[in-house]
């Protein structure tokens, strides 16, 4: 056997059918009759690795450090903004806030400009202008000029997680797809990690040139974020079919076979019938309130994270930075390890469901706990929702198909964490400093209303499943043709 032969040689057969109604492929009948499994050869397995080498070190940075850019006003918090700028705790929150204005008003231009783009340099230009964005913050001197700094900070990172997400639907096939979602939602707790590190550097470097600590990080951030940018320009992998990659013509039939079993077709013509189709189902409406409630503590608790810890004990700038990091690695923890659950048994509701409690215990511990290890152990656990948002884009990427409806989906998710991101800051009161009881207690109630939105999703999608087992297709639609899964009536949801 020569070695082309034995590169096709199937070395894992995927049939979605032990998952039960969590398949795309395991009971397809097409004409009465089951589908053939699909079949992972060792020359796909080749393919992916190349794959996952040009691409996942791009993304894992681009969203470390999109993250650490964003969280950069939560550390400046203990780095002496306050007394350099002269601004209020009340000032502070809305700085926090206003940040995800900005990130909300782009959404919409964002989802056509995402389309009409190649998604490599429209990203790329994006980074390069959001973080002379974060240089300029470093010149801020009153309210109003950072709350404009912040707006537009949050206007430009608007375009870096839909791209993402888009991205990983386009590269990786739906079973493979829940794993990279979690990936993408762990490296926001690594930029956590990552952004506290170097601030925990910058406290130890002081006021340097008579330039503040606060300012001094975002310095730092701002020109690590414009290479970003450029390098991202000329170098990130943005389809399965990039000149990046370089594919053999052996590789671009393994590509047309995964773009079959994904379902998703790259074009840049924008279907404006599958928006209206998206906003008749419920189940976007689920998402986008799932997405709300698990993210006001994402904005909340990210914004004034330092502080609680500070007023915990008698902890110096640098060691409430150093207590934060623990919160980072929590996030990664969860988002990594309900991603690998959620594959692992098949079942992404029921574990994003799990982490909606971990995340709510936290919550509640931070309501009940007044101060201490306990109250400290509460905020690690409140990042259990990490592994739900992580679970939450998995359910688009896994059960939207039609190009324009999953970017109009990722955009509607992004808008759902956006709102709650924007609400978290304003609902930790400064009248209830330290403790910052309201906020807690919206937190758990948001994390409440995100387990029933899961579990009601997946009993909808589960019926509707059952209906098309039970009427099969003659045959299914030519995926060239970019059906949606509601027009292609042997698309299966994955629970």
């Amino acid at each position: 056997m020569n070695r082309k032969e034995d590169d096709n040689k199937p070395e894992v057969v995927h049939d979605d059918s032990v998952s039960g109604d969590n398949s795309s492929s395991d009971i397809e009948k097409n004409s009465g009759k089951i589908s053939t499994p699909y079949v992972t050869t060792k020359a796909e397995v080749k393919y992916v690795r190349k794959v996952g080498w040009t691409f996942l070190p791009f993304m894992t940075t681009i969203v470390m450090v999109q993250f650490a850019d964003k969280s950069a006003l939560a550390i400046s918090a203990v780095l002496g903004i306050y007394e350099d700028t002269g601004i209020s705790g009340s000032e502070f929150s809305w700085l926090g806030s206003i940040f995800f204005l900005g990130y909300l008003v782009f959404q919409i231009p964002n989802q056509i400009l995402v389309q009409k783009f190649t998604i490599r340099r429209y990203l790329g230009a994006m980074i390069i202008i959001w973080g002379g964005v974060m240089l300029f913050t470093a010149m801020g001197n009153k309210f109003s000029e950072l709350a404009a700094l912040r707006f537009l900070l949050g206007l430009f990172e608007a375009t870096c997680l839909p791209c993402i997400y888009i991205i990983i639907a386009n590269l990786y096939r739906r079973e493979e797809q829940t794993l990279y979602f979690g990936i993408a939602t762990m490296c926001q707790g690594v930029g956590s990690v990552l952004g506290n590190f170097v601030a925990v550097g910058v406290s130890n470097m002081g006021n340097r040139l008579d330039i503040a600590m606060w300012r001094w990080n975002h310095i730092i951030f701002g020109a690590l974020t414009v290479s970003l940018g450029i390098l991202c320009f000329f170098f990130l992998v943005d389809s399965p079919r990039s000149w990046l990659l370089r594919l053999t013509p052996e590789e671009h039939e393994i590509v047309d076979r995964r773009t079959k079993d994904n379902a998703v077709v790259p074009t840049k013509k924008i279907h404006w019938p599958h928006f209206t189709e998206a906003l008749k189902e419920p189940r976007l409406y689920l998402i986008f309130i799932a997405a709300v409630g698990l993210n006001m503590q994402n904005g909340g608790l990210l914004v004034f994270s330092a502080q609680m810890i500070r007023t915990l004990g008698d902890f110096t700038p640098t060691q409430s930075i150093l207590l934060k990091i623990p919160g980072g690695a929590c996030a990664c923890l969860f988002s990594l390890a309900g991603s690998i659950l959620a594959r692992k048994v098949g079942q992404i509701a029921y574990v994003g469901m799990l982490m909606c409690v971990i995340s709510a215990a936290g919550c509640l511990i931070l309501v009940i706990v007044v101060d201490g290890p306990v109250k400290l152990a509460g905020y690690y656990l409140s990042w259990g929702m990490s592994g739900a948002s992580a679970l939450l884009a998995a359910t688009i990427g896994n059960n939207v198909s039609g190009y324009s409806k999953k970017i109009f989906y990722n955009t509607v998710y992004v808008v759902g964490t956006t709102v709650g991101q924007f609400i978290g800051p304003l609902c930790m009161l400064e009248r209830e400093a330290p403790r910052y009881l309201t906020g807690p207690i919206i937190f758990t109630i948001g994390n409440a209303v995100a387990f029933l939105c899961f579990i009601i999703n997946r009993i909808m999608m589960g019926m509707e499943n059952k209906r098309r087992r039970a009427n099969p297709p003659d045959e299914r639609p030519d995926i060239s043709l970019g059906p949606t899964d509601k027009e292609d009536r042997g698309f299966i949801y994955r629970l």
